[in-house]
């Protein structure tokens, strides 16, 4: 029960992030440099303290696929918060749910897994539910919009290539893997932050208002560090179908959230889109129930 606690409180910080970013002063870059420094730090601090060695071994052997998938989260997050600023917070994490469709298309070619009539009508079905929430058929969502959602899009190819490069993870906790992933999106981060603000780095950070502080400590604190570890140190202890269907609090969150905190509306159109998309992700994820007797 308390593993299923567990799992529910990081789906609801999870799907809160949105309200968070939009009051942040700072470009996406900045943003996603800081919470994958403040939630590295925050898992070790925690790893230390629950005297879990870090297994240097596991971590030199998988040193590749941890740098490509921290450079995979940094980048993530820089379009997933670009997402948040150019469209609403529930399109932007509905196109950021589409992440589950891009993994069942891509896992035939890559991991070498059947992709069966029932999952392939999924991927569909998510499909049209996308075109239904990006309202391009209405022409109701505008340029921006559309770029917004276009950041989600990109954000969910990238959080799908961490899902498929952790699969090729060995000997490495979850709590190890997500700490060395957010130090190497930090690392990586930093140099391309640094090249790509248009002002000196001390000027973009000298005008940030004491807000947007806070509102980044939390996110790196409670969004990535407390989120994360709970998340990891969780979902070993719950069968993976039961965390797949607990996942889904994460987007309803946001949507019910955006509405009421943030006064966001969606049409009858994009709601029907956003049933589709989650329905279809559930169903596409879910593995099917081995009948007695065979």
């Amino acid at each position: 029960m308390k593993a299923k606690v567990n799992v529910i409180a990081a789906m609801l910080m999870f799907g809160s992030i949105g309200l968070f970013v939009r009051g942040i002063a700072l470009p996406s870059s900045v943003i996603a440099l800081v919470r994958g420094v403040i939630g590295c730090f925050f898992l070790v601090t925690a790893g230390s303290l629950m005297i879990q060695p870090v297994n240097w071994k596991a971590v030199k052997s998988n040193w590749l696929v941890l740098v490509l998938s921290g450079a995979a989260i940094g980048f993530n997050w820089i379009f997933l918060f670009e997402a948040y600023r150019y469209t609403t917070v529930s399109c932007a994490t509905l196109s950021y749910y589409f992440a589950p469709v891009f993994v069942i298309l891509v896992s035939p070619v890559v991991l070498g897994e059947k992709l069966t009539k029932r999952k392939l009508c999924c991927a569909a079905g998510a499909v049209i539910g996308m075109i239904l929430v990006s309202n391009v058929l209405f022409l109701d969502q505008g340029e921006n919009g559309l770029i917004g959602i276009f950041f989600g899009l990109m954000a969910a190819v990238l959080y799908a290539s961490v899902m498929i490069l952790n699969k090729f993870m060995k000997g490495l906790t979850g709590l190890e893997t997500t700490a060395a992933q957010l130090g190497v999106a930090a690392v990586i981060l930093l140099p391309y932050t640094l090249l790509t603000s248009a002002e000196p780095f001390s000027a973009v950070l000298s005008s940030v208002p004491a807000v947007s502080w806070i509102l980044l400590a939390f996110v790196g604190i409670v969004h990535t560090g407390v989120g994360y570890l709970l998340y990891f140190s969780s979902m070993k202890k719950l069968p993976a179908q039961t965390v797949a269907v607990l996942s889904y609090i994460d987007p309803v969150t946001a949507i019910i959230l955006s509405a009421v905190i943030l006064g966001e509306t969606m049409s009858g159109p994009q709601m029907a889109g956003a049933v589709l998309i989650l329905g279809m992700t559930w169903l596409g994820g879910r593995e099917p129930q081995n009948k007695q007797g065979n």
